[in-house]
């Protein structure tokens, strides 16, 4: 949805990128942190699948990735919504200021 935009259109992608780097950071941060807790938790239950394991680490990496999770669907949203601001898609007096800004 980022490449409809007529910012992208015009070449400004550092200013999406600007505002929605906490979004694509964050993204990130809990794709990892859920690949790093399911792939931990297949190790452990891999070869023992009647006993139930639940280490301390597996624990705090579990917590990190809920509270990850929480930012991420929060952030989402409000990315989501700010998608749909239509000034984004259309020629507006902003957009002319800053992309005269960024050719000089």
């Amino acid at each position: 949805m980022l490449f409809n935009t007529y910012v992208f259109q015009i070449g400004l992608v550092a200013v999406l990128l600007e505002r929605f780097r906490a979004a694509l950071m964050l993204s990130a941060l809990y794709l990892t942190f859920s690949i790093i807790l399911h792939s931990w938790l297949m190790n452990l239950r891999w070869l023992n699948t009647n006993r139930f394991i639940w280490t301390d680490g597996l624990q705090v990496l579990f917590v990190f990735q809920r509270v990850a999770s929480v930012l991420y669907y929060y952030l989402y949203k409000r990315t989501s919504e700010y998608l749909g601001d239509p000034r984004l898609y259309e020629d507006s007096p902003w957009l002319r200021e800053l992309f005269a800004r960024v050719r000089q």
